[in-house]
C-alpha cells in the first residue's frame, strides 16, 4: 500500500487533496490538530474510495513531538504534503510580537521542524515525494501580509535548498504557489473571480505537478506572469504602494 501523509489536513485544499489522491488509490494518513473533526469526512471518503484513510493527531506549534509523530505512523509514507497554513493577523502581529510568532512559527518553523524528520528518512531510503504549500505572498513582501508573506519566503527558500539536497536521493520536492484561493482562510475577502481558483482545482494542479515531476508550480498559472510583473517593479515605485 502506498500511504500519503497530509498534515494541516483540515484545510479545504487539504481535503481535496486527500479526495484527489485516494480515488487515484493511495492510502491517507490525515494529520491535523483535533483531527477527530475530521472523522465524519474520512468516514465518506473511505466508503466512497475504498481506501484506508487514518487520522493521526498532530499540533504542528509543538516542535518537540514531531519525531514522536513520525516514528508513531503505522506505515511510511511515500509522499507528504504540507498543507499547513495560517494568515493570522498582520495588524495585531505588528505590536504582538506573540501572533507574529503564531504566523512565523506555523507558516514556516513547524513545518521545517516536521518535513526535516521526514526528508532524514526519504533521503536513506531513497525514494519519495515531499509537496510544500507556499503562497505567491512569499515572492514579494507586501505590508498588508508582511508577515505571512514572510513566513512563506522563508518557506518557498527552504523547499528549494530541500529539492537541491534531496535530489541525488531520487526524492522529488515540489513548491506550489497559490494565489488567490476561495477557501475558509479567504472567506470574507473581495477576491476577483477570474484570479481566484477553487481548492479543487488547485488539488487537481498540485496532482498532475507532482505526478510530473515538477520543481515549482504557480495555481492558477496566470499567477507566474503576475509575480513576474510585481518583482520587476522598482523597489522605490513598490514601497510607495499600497495593494
Amino acid at each position: 500500500m502506498s500511504y500519503l501523509l497530509i498534515i494541516g489536513a483540515k484545510s479545504d485544499i487539504a481535503k481535496e487533496l486527500a479526495k484527489e489522491y485516494s480515488h487515484r488509490g493511495y492510502d491517507l494518513f490525515l494529520a491535523a490538530r483535533k483531527s477527530k473533526e475530521l472523522q465524519e469526512f474520512a468516514k465518506d471518503l473511505s466508503i466512497r474510495t475504498q481506501r484506508d484513510i487514518k487520522l493521526m493527531e498532530l499540533d504542528i506549534l509543538r516542535f518537540e513531538s514531531h519525531r514522536s509523530f513520525y516514528n508513531s505512523l503505522p506505515h511510511k509514507p511515500f509522499g507528504v504534503i504540507s498543507a499547513v497554513g495560517y494568515l493570522g493577523d498582520q495588524k495585531k502581529g505588528e505590536s504582538d510580537f506573540r501572533e507574529a510568532r503564531k504566523i512565523i512559527d506555523t507558516n514556516y518553523t513547524g513545518v521545517v521542524s516536521l518535513l526535516n524528520i521526514i526528508a532524514d528518512d526519504f533521503s536513506k531510503r531513497g525514494s519519495g515525494f515531499i509537496v510544500g504549500i507556499s503562497s505567491v505572498a512569499g515572492d514579494r513582501g507586501r505590508k498588508k501580509n508582511q508577515l505571512y508573506g514572510s513566513a512563506k519566503a522563508g518557506l518557498s527558500a527552504y523547499l528549494s535548498g530541500l529539492r537541491n539536497r534531496l535530489h541525488d536521493s531520487k526524492v522529488h520536492v515540489l513548491t506550489v504557489k497559490p494565489g488567490f484561493v476561495a477557501t475558509k482562510m479567504t472567506e470574507g475577502m473581495d477576491l476577483p473571480s477570474s484570479l481566484t481558483a477553487r481548492p479543487s482545482e488547485t488539488a487537481k494542479d498540485i496532482y498532475k505537478a507532482q505526478k510530473k515531476g515538477k520543481n515549482v508550480i504557480y495555481t492558477k498559472w496566470i499567477w507566474c506572469w503576475i509575480m513576474m510583473i510585481v518583482n520587476r517593479i522598482p523597489e522605490r515605485i513598490f514601497k510607495k504602494m499600497n495593494f
